[in-house]
């Protein structure tokens, strides 16, 4: 597959990023460029090789689960416009 220079204007204008005109030739080169390095990894055998985390095994350190009030009620309602009695008030939306 290639893409043109049409095909890089439209890539370009579908993620909401300014190419000048005199871009869109480096881009659809660039465009063609990972493109070629996708078609390489697809030529490679992964037939039998297990899906990983990392090339390192190890375990990531868990923490206990337990439910906790936070203890930090003053520092999150510091933040808040408007609160009262230890919660965010907010206007009535419904009538």
């Amino acid at each position: 597959m290639s893409i043109d220079i049409e095909t890089a204007r439209k890539v370009a204008k579908l993620a909401r990023i300014a190419v000048p005109e005199e871009r869109l030739p480096a881009l659809a080169g660039e465009f063609n460029a990972i493109l070629g390095f996708i078609e390489q990894l697809n030529e490679v055998d992964v037939e039998g090789v297990e899906p990983m985390v990392s090339v390192t095994p190890m375990r990531l350190p868990r923490r206990v689960d337990v439910v906790t009030d936070g203890s930090q009620q003053e520092a999150v309602l510091a933040n808040a416009p408007d609160a009262r009695e230890g919660f965010f008030a907010v206007p009535k939306v419904v009538e």
